[in-house]
């Protein structure tokens, strides 16, 4: 049966991406076991008789999540660059960050939910060699034009990291799930965050062409690797593509948490892609006069504080996660009403970038422990929903930041970034509501 278009959640349909529940898989597991020889679900059985996830599958896993998720970030340092080598202005090349986040919404939602029905290692494999080609592309690019075609092809292909985190998770024994979970996210994170350091670093010292190129060659190694490493599963649904499409806009109008989720997610999202798209071109003028590189490593100040954010999922299991969400808006708000108050000030944006992303990432984990209690046999597509929203919210706000910062200068992106604030800290306070 359907709710409002929600395809209803059969074991064999109960995706394994991240955020899947345990149970769910495991449950899925058994009835493939236990299905009768000559069914369809039998004859799968030689791809699915659980590979044992050792630490060394482990660990290549998780550096591969490291490394394909760097892919939307490589670019942001590089903007001062662009308008120099193709004699672009600042609101050129600022979309070269929205087509990264618009072409990863495009990808979570068209891409993720084929590794439900299609056998994921051949996906990944695939995946990362187009995503190689994609950075060559970028690499070789004669014109902004071309640059922005690769840009958005790369950000829809980087959406492989969402098919490696569910195998890891498929692959672990039941018992483990939850600490290889955090084990492979744990290196998503560290993509995001040294992905700007090092292509700050190479792009200052060697040039930007070289840091895509250098990306290309890392995908199609990890390709290598992977092909060698990952054992083949068994697809776990055949509902018709289409009909998986539709039931993603089923959750969407059936659940009004996930709606304010996503969008007060959005809100946050957009401040920072409008200040991390940014921020490179702000640091290249005075007082600052400033390249790439330390426009890098300021994402290794912004670790501060989203390696602080863990804290804020236990809070939200102590104290429910809207108001963690809340009082996370309210730190988002301040770091911008911060940066504009204090302009011209290091001690001022470092302080404001350590608030901004404990803020944000605060608010994502606690979120996202918001949707994943709204349906335990389909966390996996609510998921997918969660994220599309919150990343085309993004790609909104890097280019409106980019629009702002060509009229009114680092003024203007704050400015963007202080209203998407407000609106997320006001879409909060809808979601403590009884739904």
């Amino acid at each position: 049966m359907a709710v409002s278009g929600v395809v209803e959640s059969r074991p064999e349909d109960r995706g394994t991406r991240d955020g899947a529940a345990p149970d769910d898989m495991a449950r899925a597991e058994s009835a493939a076991a236990a299905a009768p020889h000559g069914s369809p679900r039998a004859r799968s059985s030689p791809m699915t008789e659980h590979p044992h996830l050792s630490g060394k599958l482990l660990a290549v896993m998780t550096v591969a999540t490291c490394l394909a998720v760097a892919n939307t970030y490589y670019n942001q340092p590089m903007l001062g660059l662009f308008i120099r080598d193709f004699a672009a202005t600042p609101r050129q090349v600022a979309i070269m960050p929205f087509l990264c986040q618009i072409g990863y919404a495009i990808g979570l939602f068209f891409l993720a939910p084929l590794g439900d029905r299609v056998e994921r290692k051949t996906l990944i494999l695939v995946t990362l060699l187009g995503l190689s080609v994609a950075l060559a592309g970028a690499a070789l690019a004669p014109s902004l034009v071309w640059l922005g075609i690769a840009c958005l092809v790369i950000g829809i292909l980087t959406t492989v990291v969402q098919q490696i985190v569910p195998l890891a998770v498929h692959l672990a024994d039941p018992a483990q799930r939850g600490k290889v979970v955090g084990t492979v996210t744990g290196g998503l994170l560290v993509g995001i965050l040294l992905a700007r350091t090092i292509s700050g670093y190479v792009s200052d010292h060697w040039h930007w062409r070289a840091m895509f190129a250098l990306a290309a060659g890392l995908m199609l190694g990890l390709a290598a690797l992977l092909a060698a490493l990952l054992p083949r599963v068994a697809p776990v649904t055949r509902d018709h593509y289409g009909r998986i499409l539709v039931s993603l806009f089923g959750f969407f109008l059936r659940y009004r948490r996930l709606r304010l989720a996503g969008l007060c997610q959005g809100m946050m999202f957009a401040c920072f892609s409008a200040f991390w798209a940014n921020l490179a071109l702000e640091l290249r003028l005075p007082p600052y006069n400033l390249g790439a590189t330390f426009a890098g490593l300021m994402g290794l100040i912004g670790a501060v504080g989203a390696l602080a954010a863990p804290i804020a999922g236990r809070i939200a299991d102590r104290h429910g996660p809207q108001m963690v969400v809340t009082l996370s808006a309210v730190l988002v708000f301040a770091s911008f009403l911060l940066l504009i108050l204090v302009q011209g000030s290091m001690p001022a944006l470092i302080i404001g970038v350590v608030l901004m992303d404990l803020g944000v990432q605060s608010a994502l984990v606690s979120n996202q422990a918001g949707i994943h209690a709204l349906d335990s046999g389909a966390r996996s597509r609510i998921n997918t929903v969660f994220m599309t929203t919150m990343f085309c919210c993004g790609a909104l706000g890097s280019m409106l930041g980019g629009s702002a910062f060509e009229a009114w200068g680092w003024t203007g992106t704050c400015v963007v970034a202080l209203i998407a604030a407000a609106i997320g800290f006001v879409l909060s306070l809808f979601n403590h509501k009884p739904h």
